[in-house]
């Protein structure tokens, strides 16, 4: 039989890939497309490696472990022993959960997997398994979409909403901080951009206006003119629509942050697709806290280290 490895190759680099962007998305690491481009297509290598050299130390258990580290190194940079592990396990964990949605595939549709000597894909017609190409366009976006939709889940159940946090909003290259309050009852979502919305109170956004400015911005909420929005805030002012508790439609003025990060523990979450909502009155009497975050923050955010 013939082999056309530049088509088995593309079929690993793009389920190298997906995997890499599921792991990605299960770790919520901040890491580049390009170093998600890159590690898979040093993953894609093993395809011409262990074909053309089916002898080599890559071809052995311990050979791949070495291997997969390094993909993990390749795509996530090394930050900490732990957090590569965690990385390295999640990827093995999709890996196994991925190619045991490959081979059901291939049972439920009694088409014969063909085993070959460069590992992970199976091929009978040189050009790639015709089940693993319908799996890699068809069958991967299902999963992901299921996998992440259930881990995303999780992390909300497990979210501590009787705690403090550390906040540090920027706006406009400026950037101040403050605490927040995880308010399970906020789900507040932009209807258009479907962001999130978090509130904060007229102390802590102040520092972000002259005093002109404030009082032009709270005159054009409460008369609801648009044309006293002050003009260097036009573009940065968007207004989100809601239904209040005793269903009237209201509307509240937000703004477009540069992002905004959250100290939840050892972690950092850094979130930059969100809406601050202005509150134009203060939030708590004791001013324990000035914001109060939105649940999916926790879902939709970056972890960094702390």
């Amino acid at each position: 039989m013939t082999i056309y490895l530049d088509a088995v190759w593309v079929l690993n680099f793009l389920l190298d890939f997906m995997l890499l962007m599921l792991t990605q998305a299960l770790c919520r690491e901040a890491t580049s497309k390009s170093r998600l481009i890159f590690g898979a297509f040093f993953a894609s290598l093993i395809v011409p490696l262990t074909l053309y050299f089916p002898n080599s130390y890559l071809t052995t258990v311990i050979g791949k472990l070495i291997y997969s580290i390094l993909i993990i190194l390749i795509t996530f940079r090394f930050k900490t022993v732990n957090r590569m592990l965690k990385q390295w396990f999640i990827f093995y964990f999709v890996s196994f959960a991925i190619g045991g949605g490959l081979f059901a595939l291939h049972y439920l549709l009694q088409n014969p997997i063909a085993l070959s000597p460069v590992g992970f894909l199976s091929f009978n017609t040189g050009y790639g398994d015709p089940i693993s190409w319908v799996f890699v366009v068809i069958g991967f976006p299902i999963v992901f979409w299921f996998t992440k939709n259930r881990m995303d889940k999780h992390a909300i159940e497990k979210i501590r909403y009787n705690e403090i946090y550390n906040v540090n909003i920027t706006i406009n290259n400026q950037s101040y901080s403050t605490t927040g309050y995880i308010d399970s009852g906020n789900q507040l979502v932009d209807p258009l951009t479907k962001r999130p919305v978090v509130i904060c109170d007229e102390e802590f956004l102040q520092q972000w206006f002259t005093s002109k400015e404030w009082q032009s911005l709270k005159q054009a909420y409460n008369h609801f003119n648009i044309d006293d929005i002050p003009t260097n805030w036009v573009d940065l002012i968007q207004i989100v629509p809601f239904q209040g508790v005793e269903g009237k439609s209201n509307f509240l003025f937000s703004i477009k942050p540069d992002k905004i990060e959250i100290f939840y523990g050892e972690q950092r979450i850094i979130s930059t697709k969100i809406l601050i909502g202005i509150q134009f009155a203060e939030l708590t009497k004791d001013n324990r806290y000035h914001c109060l975050l939105h649940p999916q923050i926790i879902q939709l955010a970056t972890i960094h280290s702390a």
